[in-house]
């Protein structure tokens, strides 16, 4: 079952520009209803839990900051830029909020000024702008007062019972990633802020229950120490290498009231899960307090005052596992009112209040957020992220298994079309995602999944070995693989879902950014009888181009992640030169013949243009089914909606041309 239209809108003000859902049309969405801004986001209770604050585009298209108070429905619009967008932003306390800005507007190339940061009162009186935008070199007494440009806020939400706040300085490595960074407490009034004393380059802090850091961790020389803070002194827990994780390893998460510390550990098991860890002995429990079956645990501890009552994790998609009996009930109560759906529910720092927040979602619905009465009984809709879309009219995903060549049990995402079956044949995109060290498939609505789903194609998206969130198994049978064993991983996939009846044998098509972009080339290159064309963004093409490069074309990846990660992860360029050699697109270019559209970034600092353009140039003496587009002001990414929905547009003609409608007719023509 689907959100239904009878859930009326609770705030007018909140719902400017998002209308309600149309109905039903032959025709597919338009590019824009996918990948144009969101309507509504960011939604986040005050600690009393009496308010609700979140950004909403305005007349002009700006977001704003909206505050609600919830006994009166009453909206305000408590800050807003005519030349920006709000940004990221957080309670300080029941009354005042933190902010930063951002322009949606403007692409990486073309930005000139840093977030900063502000706080307002809920009621939009008491602006003040605490850090810089700007580097100003020349400093006059008003720009004097202000925390410099590299002031970002910490993100983690803190005590919330007075007007300060923790917030992070940045130092950055001469690439551009960060060094380090030092905590300083900020008085959001007065715009004073103090400094913590650091152990040394901190890369993530710990605040502990009642909002105070407690835990710091540092990077030097490829290895991460663990530091616990008593008495203003900094302790040392453990160090261990940064990028090859052992059983050994753990990462903090969060304290509750008593002081007792959570982590993450794998602790001899294959999958990490939360232990506790003794900080007198320096040992971690063996007895984890909570893992998950299938998954590596991903997720945070839930409070409600000074009791821990749940945990939010992410599983086959996010979920909640609720201590609390009075909670457990709760979320049975919004499920029945939302059935179908995940519904996650954001408590006030103080339980007094009768009102949360509850956030759903699924494979086919986009975020939409509801208040809950916890004394009425009462949902009432907030708004909707992606109003213009019909779930109704979305593809269905299932997560789905299959084996390896070498047996190893490959965990996917599979999206179909609406109303298709899963034997029907159909035009299909292998969608292979980036980093490579990250997790792909969770069971949630994605802009580019069901776009595509949308234009009749099947996707398929593979958690090839070395995605995170499988275990220690999954994970490090990636390494030193790229081109490899975790190639073939896509291409199994892509056989499997052949063999299911999934996919016709003739239309398809494989595509992905970043890493995705160059297992994109390396299909089309090792694979030319099962992939009919590609598409490839922001892709890795010369790998030998990350480890160096010069002034104009170094990317930003940090040192020691090359020094000490890369050789281990990737290979040693200088021991294993020929074999890096042999997987790197662009020596092997001369062997990719079928139709490929490329896109790249101008300003991407994470892969430079030169991967693009690199590899362009060598495709293009033997192939002449090459599309070359650029966005000078862009990076890693697409930033700007009239980009992305540009991009998408390409995307549509070009899958047409070559397995979609016109692939067919072209087909029917010849023979």
């Amino acid at each position: 079952m689907f959100l239904r239209t009878r859930l009326a809108p609770l705030f007018s003000l909140l719902m400017l520009a998002a209308g309600m859902l149309g109905a039903a049309h032959a025709a597919p969405p338009p590019v824009a209803d996918f990948f144009g801004p969101s309507s509504f986001g960011g939604a986040q209770l005050s600690p009393n839990g009496q308010y609700v604050a979140a950004k909403v585009p305005g007349q002009s298209g700006r977001d704003r900051l909206v505050v609600v108070e919830l006994a009166t429905s009453k909206a305000q619009a408590v800050a807003e830029f005519s030349d920006a967008d709000i940004g990221d932003f957080q309670w300080v306390n029941d009354g005042r909020l933190l902010f930063d800005s951002t322009d949606k507007d403007v692409g990486v190339g073309d930005i000139n000024a840093a977030p900063g940061l502000f706080a307002v009162d809920r009621d939009g009186k008491n602006f003040r702008q605490l850090a810089q935008r700007r580097s100003n070199f020349i400093t006059t007494p008003a720009v004097a007062r202000l925390l410099p440009w590299h002031t970002y806020m910490l993100g983690q939400r803190g005590a919330q019972d007075s007007d300060a706040v923790y917030v992070r300085s940045l130092s950055f490595e001469p690439r551009g990633s960060v060094r380090s960074e030092q905590l300083l407490r900020l008085d959001t009034r007065t715009g004073r802020s103090t400094g913590v004393p650091m152990p040394g380059n901190v890369r993530r802090w710990v605040l502990d229950a009642r909002g105070e850091p407690r835990m710091a961790t540092t990077l030097e020389d490829g290895k991460s120490t663990i530091w616990l803070r008593e008495n203003d002194k900094w302790r040392a827990i453990t160090t261990f290498d940064a990028w090859i994780s052992s059983t050994d390893d753990f990462s903090p998460l969060d304290f509750d009231a008593d002081g007792r510390l959570y982590v993450m550990a794998r602790h001899g098991s294959d999958k990490t899960a939360i232990h506790t860890f003794d900080l007198v002995a320096g040992k971690v429990d063996p007895v984890p307090r909570f893992s998950i079956q299938r998954y590596d645990f991903s997720g945070r501890l839930i409070r409600s005052g000074d009791r821990l009552v749940g945990v939010r994790y992410l599983g086959d998609t996010y979920a909640t596992e609720w201590l609390d009996p009075d909670m457990k009930a709760l979320q049975e109560k919004v499920d029945a009112q939302l059935p179908g759906l995940v519904n996650l529910i954001s408590l006030p720092r103080r339980p007094e209040s009768p009102f949360v927040l509850v956030t759903t979602y699924s494979d086919m619905q986009p975020r939409t957020y509801f208040v809950y009465n916890r004394d009425t009984g009462n949902l009432n809709l907030l708004g909707q992220s992606q109003p213009k879309l019909d779930a109704t009219k979305m593809g269905r995903q299932q997560l789905v298994t299959y084996p390896a060549r070498d047996g190893m049990p490959i965990p996917a995402l599979l999206t179909l079309p609406h109303g298709a079956k899963a034997t029907d044949k159909l035009p299909m995109v292998v969608l292979v995602h980036g980093g490579p060290w990250v997790r792909g498939a969770v069971w949630e609505w994605s802009a580019d999944t069901q776009f595509l789903a949308s234009r009749g194609y099947a996707v398929l998206e593979p958690d090839f070995r070395g995605s995170t969130g499988h275990g220690a198994k999954h994970l490090t049978a990636g390494f030193r693989q790229w081109g490899r064993a975790m190639q073939d991983d896509v291409t199994d996939g892509t056989r499997w879902a052949i063999e299911q009846g999934v996919a016709d044998p003739k239309r398809i098509c494989i595509a992905g950014a970043s890493y995705g972009g160059y297992a994109t080339l390396m299909g089309l290159i090792r694979e030319p009888e099962l992939y009919r064309c590609g598409v490839n963004w922001v892709g890795v093409t010369d790998i030998k181009l990350m480890y160096g490069g010069s002034w104009f074309h170094t990317s930003d990846l940090p040192a020691q992640y090359i020094r000490y990660g890369m050789p281990r992860l990737i290979g040693d360029l200088e021991t294993e030169a020929e074999q890096l050699m042999a997987v790197s697109p662009v020596e092997q270019a001369a062997r990719l013949r079928q139709p490929l559209l490329m896109a790249y970034g101008g300003a991407d600092r994470r892969v430079p243009r030169a991967h693009g353009t690199r590899f362009r140039d060598a495709v293009s003496a033997t192939n002449r089914n090459v599309e070359w587009i650029e966005y000078p002001e862009e990076g890693h990414g697409w930033r700007l909606p009239k980009n992305r929905i540009d991009f998408w547009t390409r995307v549509e003609k070009f899958l047409d041309r070559h397995i979609g409608p016109d692939a067919v007719v072209q087909e029917q023509a010849n023979q």
